[in-house]
């Protein structure tokens, strides 16, 4: 299980960073708040990871703070939410608003 990832930012695309770890790259999805965090092409960055193992495909979830992969991993086990929708959740609010909200 992958937790965390430290490498070179090669490129963002839509919701997905390609993280260049000694030259391997990792496609990660990332919620509009973590993609606003990262920085710039080019540079270090550090992200943890929710990695999800399926029949078809590994998926890699990046996190900027343990606050969001907290939340991520929380709203998750309603019924109805996927990680995608999670994902969502979190780049249009900060979990702090959540707490609000709920």
């Amino acid at each position: 299980m992958i937790g965390k990832l430290t490498g070179t930012l090669d490129r963002i695309a839509g919701s997905h960073v390609l993280l260049d770890v000694n030259g391997v790259g990792y496609c990660v999805t990332c919620s509009a708040r973590t993609l606003r965090q990262v920085g710039a092409v080019g540079t270090n960055v550090a992200l943890l990871i929710e990695t999800h193992v399926r029949e078809d495909a590994i998926n890699l979830f990046g996190f900027a703070t343990s606050e969001e992969q907290d939340w991520f991993n929380l709203l998750t086990t309603v019924q109805g939410v996927g990680a995608r929708v999670a994902l969502s959740i979190l780049g249009s609010m900060s979990p702090d608003q959540l707490i609000t909200i709920i």
